[in-house]
């Protein structure tokens, strides 16, 4: 079942770039945006996680730590982080655990056929570990603004 709103994430085991284990519970603390994106090295995917980049800094003023996350190996996340000089570490989740945990996976079409892929998606959670903001659908221009603003709104609360 997904996680909702004002609710406790239940916590989560993940492989991320820079050989780290990734667990919620370990983030205690911190604040955490968790960003599904469909796919490394497309030009959606690309302009979001370089806002991420670009905006690093502000987040950790804010005391929150970002993540990017899809579905894509281990690899192919380390040659993507490298290539656009992220300042944050990617989660690869291949079984789909956190993609499920968060219910991103969508129904798409593209050219006509039907798949089932990653809904890009953000979530704020707070220091304690539970969800206090979602973005479905996004829309790429603005959106890191967006999820800053509401961190930095957090933090400060």
């Amino acid at each position: 079942m997904a996680v909702a709103l004002d609710q406790p994430v239940a916590d989560f085991q993940a492989q991320a770039t820079s050989g780290q284990a990734v667990s919620l519970a370990d983030l205690k603390g911190q604040q955490v945006v968790l960003y599904f994106y469909p796919k490394d090295s497309t030009p959606g995917c690309t302009t979001e996680g370089q806002g991420f980049r670009d905006q690093h800094a502000a987040f950790q003023a804010a005391n929150t730590v970002v993540f990017g996350v899809s579905r894509d190996g281990i690899k192919s996340h380390e040659n993507f982080k490298a290539k656009q000089g992220f300042t944050f570490e990617l989660i690869s989740d291949k079984d789909e655990a956190l993609c499920q945990l968060f219910d991103v996976i969508k129904l798409k079409k593209l050219y006509g056929k039907e798949y089932l892929g990653v809904d890009r998606s953000t979530f704020l959670i707070d220091k304690d570990g539970v969800l206090r903001q979602e973005w479905r659908g996004v829309k790429v221009p603005g959106h890191v603004d967006a999820v800053l603003a509401a961190a930095e709104a957090l933090h400060k609360a």
